[in-house]
């Protein structure tokens, strides 16, 4: 795996949106992974979607061959750290966006997402912009 994938561009995907679906199948020989968190965002999506069984269709075929990463204790342990760090400087970003990109930190990844200007925050968050 080298790369995590952000809910945004998901959706992207799951949407049809053209250029992100290009970029990610071609991104996917090299690796792609999400975040157990992005999955739990992603079924909110289903759920509320107009045709609720062709948004999970779509989902499931985007998941195949995409690696799930859960949340663990190394994952917690750089979570903690980093929501002091962007606390004390008065930058802090919302919960589930952080431990998205501590899954990415501690499996050493890339993470692509739309939302550059809360994750940029992260110290050490490598990002890949479209």
């Amino acid at each position: 795996m080298i790369y995590l994938v952000d809910t945004s561009w998901v959706v992207h995907y799951l949407r049809g949106k053209e250029d992100a679906m290009r970029m990610l199948f071609s991104l996917k020989k090299e690796g792609l992974a999400i975040s157990i968190i992005t999955l739990a965002e992603l079924y909110e999506g289903v759920v509320r979607a107009t045709n609720p069984t062709l948004a999970e269709n779509r989902l499931e075929d985007f998941l195949s061959g995409t690696s799930i990463l859960g949340v663990d204790e190394g994952i917690c342990r750089i979570f903690g750290k980093e929501m002091a760090r962007l606390h004390k400087e008065g930058k802090p970003i919302g919960d589930f966006d952080l431990l998205i990109a501590s899954t990415c930190l501690y499996h050493d990844l890339v993470l692509l997402t739309d939302n550059i200007k809360e994750f940029e925050r992260v110290e050490g968050l490598r990002l890949l912009k479209r």
